[in-house]
């Protein structure tokens, strides 16, 4: 008998082995809205063809990979109308092992950004109108020069509502050059060079050089007067990345990844009802003056799962109270958990200097569920030699019978609508790379 090193081997390379492709060469690609269908052998051309393509590295019964497939579908092609068309492509990646692993895929699905050739992986979101707007990011300018308020005007309608828009008034783009390729993921970077009063007083603003930092959605916006040195320009660049009160949920956890600075979370029952959104109202006051605090909101009814692991069950008396550090520890200020009806306000200051003269408690979420533990890098990799061994010794015994799923690995949070815990959030986190 084989030993099973042997076996393995001989079965990796049973399972790597694909037919030659024989597609002709000549193959038209057009940008017609469609998501293109790619095999290895036209691979290289597809990407040599158009200046921006983004690539789904997909396995046919990956999970995650049907439900990305829709999205993308709705995307493509509002991507090919942009005056700079972005391409979708897609290619099976279980079929073509030998590019799969040129490519660096290890998890299904994997998409990539292909700018002018050269890859850069996309963590962004997977819903298309997101995607949209992210991907616009990726070939825009960095700092965009607008010589005009129709300029000005038009810059923000297309930028849309899911990023924040810095615009400079009186500066010269390269205070903010650096700056802007530093976050252009995060964030619009404009430098407006001729406007009128009017736009002066639209945005608040009356004198330069200025720096506006607007939220369109929430119809909130700042001026920074300087100074203009680089540490105290990204200092506030990076506390004006969220709106005044952040609603916490799947895609914001995402974008809060890389911030250091500890949550001041509300947990309401419902962030639509009149009660919640006058606590919202209030929130944003006591954010303005604390920039060096994030202030969120989740509903009990919007994520029910994540205000669990914070102790909230059907007795808990709402709006609560916590300071979370984003990952698993939280802080209970004590006497200060629930929020009452009346003078709300000085309750919120109240908590806010208690928490900062140290009266709290400290706590910590649960530890790791096999769910976490997949979830982290090594996890994934373990686990993933696991179902591989576990598979090829099912064919041993089971040759001719249908191939066992596999799991796919990169996107583990299923954007398609099932819910997630917080511990599972605290990994997504965890395991998403960091990105500059």
């Amino acid at each position: 008998m084989l030993p099973l090193i042997h076996v393995l081997l001989l079965f990796s390379s049973l399972l790597s082995f694909s037919p030659s492709i024989s597609a002709s060469q000549e193959h038209q690609f057009k940008v017609d809205g469609k998501v293109l269908e790619l095999e290895e052998s036209d691979f290289d051309s597809v990407i040599s063809t158009f200046d921006y393509i983004l690539v789904n590295f997909y396995a046919p019964w990956c999970g995650y990979c049907k439900r990305l497939a829709p999205e993308l579908d709705k995307a493509a092609p509002v991507l090919a109308g942009l005056k700079q068309p972005i391409i979708v492509a897609k290619i099976d990646a279980d079929k073509y092992k030998r590019l799969a692993s040129k490519h660096e895929i290890d998890g299904y699905p994997t998409l990539k950004m292909f700018i002018h050739g050269v890859p850069s992986d996309y963590y962004g979101p997977r819903k298309a109108d997101l995607l949209v707007q992210f991907l616009k990011k990726f070939i825009a300018p960095d700092v965009a020069i607008l010589n005009s308020d129709s300029a000005i005007s038009e810059f923000v309608d297309a930028a849309g509502t899911h990023f924040p828009i810095f615009m400079g008034f009186g500066l010269n783009e390269s205070v903010i050059s650096n700056l802007a390729v530093k976050y252009k993921k995060k964030a619009w970077f404009s430098v407006a060079k001729d406007f009128s009063d009017a736009i002066m007083t639209k945005y608040d603003f009356d004198k330069v050089p200025a720096l506006a930092s607007i939220h369109t959605a929430q119809k909130e916006q700042s001026i920074f007067y300087g100074p203009f040195e680089e540490q105290f320009l990204e200092n506030c660049i990076k506390q004006n990345l969220f709106p005044l009160a952040l609603p916490i949920n799947e895609d914001t956890l995402q974008l809060l990844k890389d911030d250091d600075r500890k949550i001041v979370l509300s947990i309401v029952q419902d962030e639509a009802d009149e009660k919640s959104l006058g606590l919202i109202r209030i929130l944003k006051a006591a954010a303005s003056a604390n920039r060096d605090l994030i202030f969120g909101y989740v509903g009990v009814k919007q994520w029910e799962d994540f205000t669990e692991s914070f102790e909230v069950d059907k007795k808990t008396k709402l709006p609560k109270m916590i300071v979370w550090d984003g990952n698993e520890k939280y802080f209970s200020i004590i006497g200060s958990e629930s929020i009452e009806e009346t003078d709300i306000g000085t309750q919120i200051s109240r908590f806010l200097e208690d928490y900062r003269e140290g009266n709290v408690i400290q706590k910590r979420i649960t530890g790791l569920s096999f769910i976490d533990f997949i979830g982290s890098q090594m996890g994934i990799r373990l686990v993933f030699m696991i179902i591989f061994v576990v598979a090829v010794m099912i064919l041993i015994l089971t040759i001719g019978k249908e191939e066992p799923p596999r799991v796919g690995r990169r996107d583990q949070v299923d954007h398609g609508g099932s819910s997630v815990s917080q511990k599972e959030a605290i990994e997504l986190l965890r395991a998403t790379d960091k990105e500059d």
